[in-house]
């Protein structure tokens, strides 16, 4: 019979030889005792799974039971998190990078929290490492009443979407058509997204429970922001696809205009042609109304409307 687990804790692994025994000295040292460790081996090409494989030899032996290593060929991020994901075995599940790290207690303070509500999301704040620096970032107060408004400021960046400090049960994903993104650039939105709204309720944690390293050079986010920029708006793209036939009541009803205005001000910016791409996206944004709650700019706004006109005709 398949053991269950109160957590499984998810670790994509790619490329990381420079920060993995950090990051597993943290892992695998918390101190909540009911843990499933799934590590998702990327196909790394470095010996980021040399080094945590000798780690674990070595100094954590005794949780070799709980641990599940899966080789899979590369394939970005989010197939990473998906093959983790359909690995769990736990009530619960959270995820963390590999080249960051987590306060030893971070498993015990989020299922205490869980224990004492139930709650379908627990989620808590982090501290930005910049090498020389580090900066505390608060999240903002949520309920289930509130969880469009989480939605909206994720995507406004008034929220965090990083998927890092959320955990969340497992049925929100086994029990619901989640979709998963394609790309590695704001794949967090993406996914956060959906299990934020088929959640019933979300509690904080108002405690620093994660380091994010920002000084990694080699992450995706360091790259050109060309790329970065279009890589996005192809993701939340095809988030937005998923729902366009039946928006009302959907994971991104309220932020479908934010989508559609981000992919024209790219477009516009960037040269690259979302529109030929997306043939509905300049009749999609002809129907959107201007907003100040989107993150493209009211000015920005009012040309993309009008660049959308034109490409209409």
């Amino acid at each position: 019979m398949m053991k269950q687990y109160k957590i499984s804790l998810i670790v994509p692994i790619y490329g990381v030889e420079k920060y993995i025994g950090k990051f597993a000295e943290t892992a695998l040292g918390q101190t909540y005792p009911d843990i499933q460790f799934v590590f998702v081996n990327d196909g790394t090409k470095d010996r980021s799974m040399e080094i945590l494989e000798n780690l674990i030899e070595e100094k954590f032996a005794h949780l070799k039971s709980r641990i599940t290593i899966i080789n899979k060929e590369n394939g970005g991020l989010p197939s990473a998190r998906k093959a983790g994901l359909d690995a769990a075995e736990g009530e619960y599940v959270l995820f963390a990078d590999s080249d960051d790290w987590m306060e030893l207690d971070a498993v015990a303070k989020v299922i205490a929290k869980a224990d004492q509500t139930d709650a379908d999301i627990i989620y808590f704040d982090l501290v930005k490492e910049y090498g020389h620096r580090s900066s505390y970032k608060r999240e903002r107060d949520y309920t289930g009443a509130t969880k469009m408004d989480f939605i909206v400021n994720m995507f406004n960046y008034k929220s965090f979407g990083y998927t890092v400090t959320k955990c969340f049960k497992r049925k929100l994903y086994t029990d619901n058509v989640i979709y998963i993104p394609k790309l590695g650039m704001h794949e967090d939105i993406y996914l956060m997204s959906q299990i934020i709204f088929y959640a019933e309720s979300l509690v904080h944690i108002p405690e620093a429970l994660y380091h994010y390293r920002k000084d990694n050079p080699d992450s995706f986010c360091s790259q050109d922001k060309r790329k970065r920029h279009i890589s996005s708006t192809t993701n939340l793209l095809d988030l937005y696809e998923h729902y366009r036939d039946n928006l009302k009541g959907s994971p991104v009803e309220k932020v479908a205009g934010s989508i559609l205005m981000r992919a024209g001000q790219h477009s516009i910016m960037h040269g690259y042609d979302f529109f030929a791409k997306y043939p509905y996206l300049a009749g999609d944004l002809r129907k959107t109304p201007l907003s100040c709650r989107y993150r493209t700019a009211l000015p920005m706004q009012l040309i993309v409307k009008i660049y959308a006109l034109f490409k209409l005709h």
